[in-house]
């Protein structure tokens, strides 16, 4: 079938699923396949709970005028979005990097909801499946587009360019994330560069966090650049003025001089802000929606969030972890104002050859503080020497944890996904 019949069909049926477990009447189930799972085993299934159509790649045990067979179902749904987001003339803006880029896009959603209707990526839909499911969400009110691209080797940011169409983009960073499949931070830089080399290519528009020179030189050639930093070079310019709680941050420049008083948690989400008040310049978002939006906005799914549980505060950052956020939650933890300090900190994962040294230089930076205890779970904490308390899931950690009675103290819970540090608060 050609997409220009799907997307027939799409238009008469707007909702796409591509899980039986989550499928609702009248929805188009994409049968997608991956290692451990093949969704044309379930198509019977899905047209069961009520499937408009269910689209496939393999021939099925069963006959039905509902099944619409296509070569690859993901290339299907893919062509599909871009076929969708062809209909729209209206900002795309996409973005990626190491670090911040969920909690960037948080804050762009709510400062653009403030004169706009953004369709955003919902919590971390920002993969080769969750991309195209984002796109085909988009209704045909929608005013502006905020796309999460998340990425862990080369050619993935150019591949969702491809039916994302981005016409905006930003990079938040490029950190010490992924190295394993990227092949270290020069890898990085470039995977993350294919963003930028489309802007380039199609004379789209870059949001640069000023204060990174690799972002600079990674943007040359893109006519049309924003600015934003602690630098006065840019079209806004932002400083911490207090950090020991939540995060303040003084505007010096882009919209009236005003201090922002984020309830984000880390001066490490100052670039964040900023970013967020750059895109709300440079839509002409007014000044008093744009500090509104930055000060309600809560944050929640383990980002950044200050959590008091009876008498002890709680700082928990525990949906990823690479050796560049931890790094930067680390210190920004010590310098908050308090004595009676945990760390409870989960290993970072993909980081191939260089997982020893990056653990060992988290084990070092942890040394040269003093906390009242400290708790690493899992990663390679376990093959290397220390004097800290570990074990090797959160599990087990949060048994231990509630036989301490902590009291009057503060935490920093942080570690990689797979290593569900939140449980240690359950």
């Amino acid at each position: 079938m050609q997409i220009e019949e799907l997307y027939k069909i799409y238009l008469q049926f707007p909702s796409v699923q591509t899980d039986t477990r989550k499928l609702k009447k009248d929805d188009l189930f994409f049968a997608l396949k991956g290692e451990n799972f093949n969704g044309n085993l379930f198509a019977q299934q899905a047209l069961a709970a009520g499937a408009a159509y269910a689209i496939i790649d393999e021939a099925v045990s069963f006959k039905s005028d509902k099944l619409i067979m296509v070569d690859n179902v993901l290339t299907a749904l893919q062509l599909l979005a871009k076929h969708h987001r062809q209909q729209f003339n209206i900002p795309f803006i996409a973005i990626t990097g190491s670090n911040g880029k969920t909690t960037t896009k948080e804050l762009l959603h709510e400062v653009l909801s403030t004169s706009y209707k953004p369709y955003t990526t919902e919590g971390n839909l920002n993969n080769h499946i969750g991309i195209p499911l984002t796109i085909l969400k988009i209704k045909k009110d929608a005013e502006i587009a905020v796309i999460e691209m998340g990425a862990n080797h080369q050619k993935e940011i150019e591949s969702y360019c491809k039916y994302t169409l981005p016409t905006h983009g930003l990079i938040t960073n490029c950190g010490k994330a992924h190295l394993e499949g990227f092949g270290g931070i020069d890898g990085v830089r470039k995977g993350k560069g294919e963003l930028f080399k489309y802007l380039k290519e199609t004379n789209g528009t870059a949001f640069i966090m000023d204060d990174c020179d690799y972002l600079k030189t990674m943007s040359h050639g893109i006519t049309s650049i924003m600015g934003y930093g602690t630098q006065s070079s840019g079209a806004v310019q932002g400083v911490v003025v207090n950090s020991s709680e939540f995060l303040f941050v003084q505007i010096l420049k882009g919209i009236n001089p005003d201090i922002i008083k984020t309830q984000l948690v880390g001066d490490y989400n100052l670039p964040n802000v900023l970013a967020a008040v750059t895109a709300g310049v440079f839509f002409k978002v007014p000044d008093t929606k744009i500090k509104f939006a930055l000060e309600n906005y809560t944050p929640s799914n383990s980002r950044s969030q200050l959590i008091e549980k009876g008498t002890n505060k709680i700082i928990l950052d525990a949906y990823n972890a690479n050796p560049t956020s931890m790094k930067a939650a680390i210190e920004n933890f010590a310098a908050m104002n308090g004595t009676k300090k945990i760390l409870l900190l989960g290993g970072m994962m993909e980081l191939g050859d260089e997982s020893i040294p990056e653990h060992k230089g988290m084990i070092d930076l942890i040394g040269k503080y003093k906390w009242q205890h400290v708790v690493l779970v899992g990663g390679d904490y376990n093959k290397l020497s220390h004097p800290y308390t570990y074990f090797d899931d959160s599990l087990q950690a949060r048994n231990w944890i509630a036989a301490q009675h902590f009291e009057n103290t503060q935490w920093l819970v942080k570690g990689s996904r797979s290593m569900k540090m939140e449980r240690v608060l359950e």
